[in-house]
């Protein structure tokens, strides 16, 4: 007899690994009866001869690779993944990564796909296009992807707090309770992606930090992915000091829609001057989005068809 400490890798969600009430790790160990398994946390540990401990650890590192990668495991999966069957419900086409409870993560349109293959080979990626096209969303895809592969050691989440319509100074509360409203788009995708004790994990770590563009500045942003969005609201100083923040094994994408600029008639929106300026630059990707790649409710699209049509006819 002999005694091992397994320790479990720190991007699983210990909750969705171990179940309710522990029957996941319970149904684990069912199918070694040989051993005695005492589990807490991050860490295992099990009783039992030598090559019995390792068949339990050879079926537990399956299940826990599933688990990170999927975000989900019942009995009925692990059953499979032991028997060494994929569940047919994890196979898919174009998969970025898999969500809470499972969730399948999609490259849904052509542009979302490219921004997908760029982000492979481009360090700096401009997603620009309509309200609902993915942009936002499969970029913050990208960015946990590349954080749950280890490819990339922080995210870091930002906009520009321009007022669309509304007035920063009269909302209620301190300064990140005036803030927050502008950063919930971010919070809502990551709640998609990744478990509300990791994700609260990661948050209290600095692995993933969410801010406003303004605390960008004086940074280096190095082994990072850093996301900017809604940049069309970026002033030209201020997009400029954003893309030098870039450090070395950083990528950056910035994402925005031209149509929807909050900032005053008089001012160039950073986002179209950075455009102009930067095109054709090696090392740099624009990926232009389009009213077909709109994946939300089927009126999203019509309302921005609508909108652009009423634009022209002014023109």
């Amino acid at each position: 007899m002999s005694e091992h400490l397994i320790e479990l890798n720190d991007a699983l969600d210990t909750a969705t690994f171990y179940g309710v009430n522990n029957q996941n790790i319970a149904c684990l160990k069912n199918m070694h009866p040989k051993v005695r398994v005492v589990a807490r946390g991050y860490h295992i540990k099990v009783d039992g001869a030598a090559a019995e401990i390792a068949a339990f650890e050879q079926d537990l590192r399956k299940v826990e690779r599933f688990c990170i990668e999927h975000n989900t495991l019942t009995e009925d999966i692990i059953l499979a993944i032991i028997k060494g069957e994929q569940p047919t419900a994890f196979r898919h086409d174009n998969l970025i990564l898999h969500g809470v409870n499972g969730k399948s993560i999609l490259a849904r349109s052509a542009n979302q796909q490219q921004l997908y293959t760029d982000f492979q080979s481009h360090d700096l990626l401009f997603a620009v296009g309509p309200a609902g096209s993915g942009k936002t969303y499969v970029a913050i895809a990208l960015a946990v992807r590349a954080l749950k592969n280890k490819e990339t050691k922080r995210i870091i989440l930002s906009r520009p707090a321009v007022e669309a319509g509304e007035k920063l100074g009269f909302l209620p509360g301190d300064m990140r309770e005036k803030i927050d409203p502008y950063l919930q788009p971010l919070y809502d995708a990551l709640q998609d992606m990744i478990p509300a004790a990791k994700l609260e994990e990661y948050m209290e770590k600095g692995v993933i930090q969410i801010a406003p563009l303004a605390f960008m500045r004086g940074r280096t942003l190095s082994e990072a992915v850093v996301i900017l969005d809604e940049a069309q609201n970026t002033t030209v100083p201020q997009i400029k000091m954003f893309l030098t923040r870039l450090g070395l094994g950083g990528k950056m994408i910035v994402t925005g829609d031209l149509t929807q600029v909050d900032l005053p008639k008089s001012q160039r929106s950073g986002l179209r001057d950075a455009l102009d300026k930067l095109q054709g630059i090696p090392g740099i990707s624009t990926v232009r989005f389009t009213q077909a790649d709109i994946v939300r409710h089927p009126l999203v699209q019509r309302i921005v068809d609508a909108y652009d049509k009423a634009k022209n006819n002014e023109e």
